[in-house]
């Protein structure tokens, strides 16, 4: 993680609590880490279930890889420090949604287990849902509408996940949805049911 440089600083506790959002908004606030090959439907699984939560009330809130870098991480690159710094900035935003009990939903590649596990240890325990957007590199390949396996494969993209750099699958994920053989509406489905199991939210 990275190095604390300011000094002279202090955490500030406010009145609010956590539980005080809770019995507020009638829910928990958790982040949801989709993460997976580029192409295996991390992002269109994140705007069904955002759409899906809001529908029934429910706060949530996508921060999804290509977006982040317009703004907050535009001065990152996909090397892999660049990429392992654009995982600890997302992972801070993404607990301070929690915090505030908000249901954050992240789409991001993510492609290496250490940075995932520093998020997951970044919050606390039942706060970090990791779900592995499975999906063969083949199909990826297929849906590929951007064409950047296309260039990967051609060495004009350098860096790329799957082709020239590594993506580890998560060993002990919370939710494992398959979108080769899963449609969207069953992969949020999916992922609905795990909140309402463990009392995130209650559509009933």
């Amino acid at each position: 993680m990275a190095e604390q440089k300011a000094t002279n600083i202090k955490w500030h506790h406010g009145k609010v609590t956590r539980e005080n959002r809770i019995e507020l908004m009638k829910q928990k606030g958790a982040t949801i880490w989709l993460t997976g090959l580029s192409g295996s439907g991390k992002s269109t699984v994140a705007v069904e279930l955002e759409h899906a939560l809001l529908e029934n009330k429910y706060l949530a809130y996508i921060l999804d890889g290509d977006n982040i870098r317009h703004g907050l991480n535009k001065n990152l690159g996909f090397s892999p420090e660049d990429r392992t710094e654009n995982i600890r900035r997302i992972g801070e935003v993404a607990r301070l949604f929690t915090d505030a009990n908000v249901i954050a939903i992240t789409a991001f590649i993510s492609p290496y287990r250490q940075d995932r596990d520093n998020i997951r240890r970044l919050l606390k325990d039942g706060e970090f849902i990791e779900v592995y957007i499975k999906c063969p590199l083949e199909v990826c390949e297929q849906r590929d509408t951007k064409g950047l396996y296309k260039k990967a494969r051609e060495g004009t993209v350098k860096e790329f996940t799957g082709i020239s750099a590594p993506y580890e699958e998560p060993l002990n994920p919370e939710l494992t949805i398959d979108t080769s053989n899963m449609s969207v509406e069953e992969s949020t489905r999916a992922i609905l049911n795990y909140l309402e199991e463990k009392n995130y939210v209650k559509f009933s």
